[in-house]
């Protein structure tokens, strides 16, 4: 396993040199510093806060302390834009009994942590962030109750291995325009409170990213390309033609990083085959769409892929240098189909410090316009406030990619920093190993990259 031990960027380029990869790092940070100004939408700098799951609502889906904490911090943390975490849009759709979900008794508890972040943000002398909700329904990752409850769009031969004893229930066609009618009123509920933005999540097989590879599902959401990007627009359509209209900023997989015809963006080989992600990026952007995100891979089944990392339970195929310079290189061919677009790249927590110098190159180069931070921004919330003050990002603030935040979500607890953080979630860390084997390397199946 390749671990990070940069020391500075020049060793970091002797290493994308030597291995061959198509990856610029720039000296100057100045890229991340712009504004980005499109039709309805204004961010006062180019970087943002991804979302990152912290488990710590309560009953209902409203937040709880540590949810406040967490976005407070990151209203304060001078990040461009702050990407709320996943925020079920039906209750039988949450991922976790204290995952977030917005309804008639959760929308002002919301609404009163929005007005709270701008007034943080402005208190730090800042301008207040630009704040999206990520709807989503977890499907085959649905626990509401804490046990498994999958609802799949068809059956996996991989992914459903897990569900062994739980087999996923596959969501009928006619139960489909009821949840886009859920994510509408979810939408509007979010407009309400006070968001600047919704995001349709289809990213990583929860339930809307899974119909993109129902190749074999029949009916009106299965098969063909446009009915497979059925729900997923359908739902676009709908919070478009809402009275008061709200943007929209889909997060989305270009790459499950499993074999045609197992996963979306891939061929039969599991190489990247983006033609129907560009695509549907084509379909977004016909639907007024204006900002996306585009992800890759499963945090699940093959973490790797989108989540390189330095600690982890089975051993990388390839270098984390491959790994995240492949999903970097992916997010820049969607860019450069749709320049006007404004595409949120991630992937950049692995470079610690010199993720700023990556994300800046990237902006320089048109591979993308915003830079995202996803498990940065839990270890060092304020790391665009350096970036802006200093010139760069503190190496002993940085993410030091060891998973401990995704350990403690495996483990049923809120999710933070378990290194930077430690005072609060390293506690956590430790009841939820209490009595839990320690993982152990395994030997990766050969359908995964």
């Amino acid at each position: 396993m390749q671990k990070f031990n940069y020391k500075s960027m020049e060793a970091l380029r002797a290493d994308i040199l030597s291995q061959g990869l198509e990856l610029d790092v720039s000296d100057d940070v100045s890229a991340l510093l712009q504004k980005v100004s499109l039709p309805g939408i204004s961010i006062c700098n180019s970087m943002a806060v991804l979302p990152m799951e912290g488990c710590d609502g309560d009953e209902y889906g409203a937040p709880g302390e540590l949810t406040i904490r967490r976005y407070l911090r990151f209203a304060r943390g001078g990040a461009g834009i702050v990407w709320f975490e996943a925020i079920a849009v039906v209750p039988e759709g949450r991922g976790n009994p204290r995952q977030l979900c917005i309804n008639e008794k959760t929308a002002e508890a919301f609404a009163g942590l929005l007005r709270r972040m701008r007034a943080a943000a402005r208190e730090s002398g800042r301008e207040p962030p630009f704040i999206i909700a990520q709807l989503t329904h977890a499907g085959r990752y649905a626990r509401p109750r804490g046990a498994p409850e999958p609802v799949t769009a068809q059956r996996h031969p991989l992914l459903d291995e897990k569900y062994r004893n739980t087999p996923p229930r596959i969501i009928a066609d006619e139960e489909l325009p009821l949840l886009e009618d859920a994510f509408a009123k979810a939408a509007a509920l979010a407009g309400q409170a006070g968001f600047d933005a919704v995001d349709v999540k289809a990213c990583h097989r929860y339930l809307i990213s899974d119909f993109f590879s129902a190749y074999d599902r029949p009916g009106l959401y299965g098969g063909s390309y446009e009915n497979r990007a059925r729900l997923f627009l359908n739902i676009i359509d709908r919070i478009n033609a809402l009275p008061s209209p709200i943007a929209i900023t889909p997060r989305i997989n270009a790459y499950d990083a499993l074999p045609y015809p197992l996963g979306f963006g891939s061929d039969e080989k599991n190489r990247p085959f983006l033609i129907e992600p560009l695509k549907l990026l084509a379909d977004m952007k016909l639907r007024g769409v204006k900002m996306a995100n585009i992800s890759c891979g499963n945090p699940y089944y093959n973490p790797h892929v989108g989540r390189p990392f330095d600690n982890g339970p089975y051993m990388p195929p390839e270098s984390q240098l491959k790994l995240s310079a492949r999903m970097l290189n992916i997010i820049s061919e969607m860019q450069r189909s749709q320049p006007r677009m404004a595409i949120v790249c991630t992937g950049l927590s692995w470079f610690r410090q010199f993720g700023a110098n990556v994300a800046a190159a990237g902006i320089k180069n048109g591979c993308w316009t915003i830079a995202g931070f996803g498990r940065q921004s839990l270890a060092y919330p304020d790391f665009a406030a350096d970036i802006i003050n200093l010139g760069g990002m503190k190496p002993e603030k940085c993410c030091a990619a060891c998973s401990g935040c995704t350990q403690i979500m495996r483990d049923g607890g809120s999710a933070g920093c378990t290194v930077r953080d430690g005072e609060i979630y390293l506690p956590i860390l430790k009841k939820g190993r209490a009595g839990r084997p320690v993982p152990t390397p395994q030997t990766l199946c050969d359908h995964i990259i």
